[in-house]
């Protein structure tokens, strides 16, 4: 292993370059105009992609056959829903961008929630960060964001332990080395750090005009889901409890 004194060489701001590649402008075709009928839209199934992708399309056009493979079985809607989003996250977008994404959540939630798969929600959460009308919505967003970005880097470290998500750690196998950073140890039969990070989420989601029923969806999904690192830990704390009273 090689001794570096820096994880990422030149500091945190080397990744700056990295970060603005990512939100280069897709150009091309534009967007629907603001009143485009979202029935329509829902009732419209969407084409086959076609393969091999065909030649000299823009980088829009290539982002719509990208999703035509992701989105396959559903519909236009969901398929203006992903284009937007993909839109919005970058530096650059049309202009109408902004209002005609606010307005399908406006009008179109309860359908989004029930169609859109749940990758396409975190990611509507998270462009919410930038785009949410008040402050309210926005701060929640970015928190969320915080969480799903954390919770992808750590699953993915997950991975390589060769374990599967439903598999918890055992706990007599702990490292005891110290935290990174100076940072306090969490204890897992005693520990409130879940509820810190969880709770306020869900509480502040009562009072976000535009996103407080995506985000408590989401959460919801997170706390049915079998196989994050919440619920590795709530098993390790029960297998404990039931050690200790033994």
């Amino acid at each position: 292993m090689s001794d570096k004194s820096e994880t990422f060489p030149g500091g945190i701001a080397s990744l700056l370059p990295q970060y603005q590649k990512r939100r280069a402008l897709l150009t091309g075709a534009d967007i629907p105009p603001f009143d485009v009928d979202f029935e329509a839209l829902a009732a419209t199934p969407l084409p086959p992609q076609v393969m091999p992708r065909p030649d000299g399309l823009s980088r829009t056009d290539k982002k719509r056959h990208m999703l035509l493979g992701e989105l396959a079985g559903h519909s236009e809607l969901a398929m203006l829903h992903g284009m937007l989003v993909s839109h919005l996250r970058k530096h650059t977008y049309p202009d109408g961008a902004p209002a005609l994404f606010l307005r399908l959540w406006f009008e179109q939630e309860a359908w989004l929630l029930v169609n859109l798969p749940t990758r396409w929600l975190i990611s509507a959460v998270i462009t919410f960060a930038e785009h949410g009308v008040t402050e309210v919505d926005r701060n929640l967003a970015a928190r969320m964001n915080m969480l799903f970005s954390l919770m992808k880097i750590y699953e993915a470290e997950r991975s390589f332990s060769g374990k599967s998500p439903q598999t918890p750690f055992r706990t007599q196998y702990r490292d005891k080395s110290a935290l990174p950073m100076g940072m306090k140890d969490f204890s897992v039969l005693q520990g409130d750090l879940e509820a810190h990070l969880l709770a306020p989420l869900w509480r502040d989601a009562e009072k976000a005009p535009s996103i407080g029923a995506l985000t408590q969806h989401l959460l919801n999904i997170l706390n049915t889901d079998d196989g994050t690192v919440f619920r590795r830990f709530a098993i390790m704390r029960e297998k404990a409890e039931k050690t200790r009273s033994t």
